[in-house]
């Protein structure tokens, strides 16, 4: 299987859409409860790629999955950080999607200067049919590790889940530090 990775597109949305709205329908993933909008699905890739790459992966023309980053923390002494967010098809998942989404994601972030990658991730006392632990083991596998843990925090499917925060340090650290560039104006 070959598979294309560029960025994600305002007409991309529906496709997109179609890959979360399974995740929100159908598990405790997302801790969103109704699938938004296509208008309001588009207003996202347009909104977070202002500044953050969104990016997509697909076979054959077809979206199997998409990532993004996003702003850490809305103050400006965290701007060298960023939340990253991956989700890949429902028939294609363990098929390295993931991967090559996050390294492809993690790469242009590193070229825009950020240090610190962050990812929130929802996770079960023990798996259910709603959510397993399978996106920390992802991440850890990624060179992610665990920052801090909220306990029973987020309610769906009558489950109460905890969640909890990963870092992956992927910049220097100076003094004096240089100002993040914004994805656009990468060459």
């Amino acid at each position: 299987m070959k598979i294309l990775i560029r960025r994600a597109l305002p007409e991309d949305a529906a496709a997109l859409l179609e890959i979360y709205a399974y995740y929100v329908k159908n598990t405790a993933t997302t801790f969103e409860y109704d699938v938004p909008s296509e208008e309001e699905f588009r207003q996202r890739i347009e909104e977070t790629s202002k500044k953050y790459p969104f990016i997509l992966a697909e076979t054959e023309g077809v979206p199997v999955g998409f990532a993004y980053a996003g702003t850490f923390i809305g103050r400006r002494a965290y701007d060298w950080s960023a939340e990253l967010t991956v989700y890949a098809h429902k028939n294609y998942q363990n098929c390295g999607i993931g991967k090559l989404l996050y390294t492809e994601i993690e790469d242009i972030l590193v070229k825009m200067g950020i240090t610190n990658l962050y990812a929130c991730i929802a996770v079960p006392e023990t798996n259910d049919r709603y959510l397993t632990d399978n996106s920390l083991g992802f991440h850890k596998h990624m060179g992610y590790t665990t920052a801090g843990q909220f306990h029973k925090c987020g309610y769906k499917f009558n489950t109460w889940y905890d969640m909890v925060w990963v870092e992956k340090i992927v910049g220097n650290h100076f003094t004096n530090q240089p100002e993040v560039i914004n994805c656009n104006d990468l060459r």
